[in-house]
């Protein structure tokens, strides 16, 4: 990926968030945008454009580009319970975010869960970033009334 990548992604989310959600956090890091909403420190609960490795990924050649939520507690329970609250509420986000998102474990550490989807070996330029910023964007404005 290209070092300003992320901080493009994080332009477009910034710029198209809604604004009654509440205050927008965003940190860029090496490999993503994680955003979330409310207090300044990072939240447990997120919305994160990540780069993920190859070797965690069926089908990815180089890595794959995830879009979407995670609830990262230390407790699986935890996690579940976010999830169950937001698949509660499925037939209201489903419809605007279609078959794409996959709800289930985490691609990393196993208590943790997650809503997302992946791009496979995405090519990184401007149009990519737009359009990543774009979904992520999608997430938090249909999960993100059902998560509260």
């Amino acid at each position: 990926m290209e070092p300003d990548f992320f901080e493009h992604v994080g332009e477009v989310v910034r710029g198209a968030a809604p604004r009654d959600l509440g205050p927008l956090r965003l940190v860029v890091h090496r490999n993503g945008v994680k955003v979330w909403f409310g207090d300044p420190a990072p939240a447990k609960e997120h919305y994160e454009a990540q780069l993920i490795r190859a070797d965690l990924v069926e089908d990815a050649r180089e890595q794959a580009l995830e879009i979407g939520f995670h609830t990262e507690h230390p407790k699986p329970a935890d996690n579940e319970a976010v999830l169950r609250r937001l698949l509660d509420h499925e037939d209201r986000w489903r419809p605007a975010l279609g078959a794409e998102p996959v709800v289930g474990p985490f691609l990393g550490p196993p208590a943790w869960r997650r809503i997302s989807e992946l791009w496979l070996d995405p090519e990184p330029d401007a149009d990519l970033a737009f359009e990543a910023g774009i979904r992520l964007t999608d997430y938090l404005k249909n999960l993100e009334p059902h998560r509260t």
